[in-house]
């Protein structure tokens, strides 16, 4: 299942970079994870410094 980016995001980039596959982009409000191109690796919750991503 594909990570997900909570309300608690605050839009810093820090997870964008570190996706290896780049399904993290800016939307509207906060970044977005694409289920469809996520691979569930993890490294974008590492670097998050707001703890807004988890596992979906």
């Amino acid at each position: 299942m594909a990570h997900v980016i909570s309300n608690e995001c605050v839009s810093c980039g820090a997870c964008e970079s570190e996706c290896p596959v780049g399904a993290i982009s800016q939307g509207a409000d906060h970044y977005e994870i694409d289920a469809d191109a996520c691979v569930d690796c993890g490294a974008c919750a590492a670097q998050c410094p707001t703890g807004a991503i988890s596992q979906g």
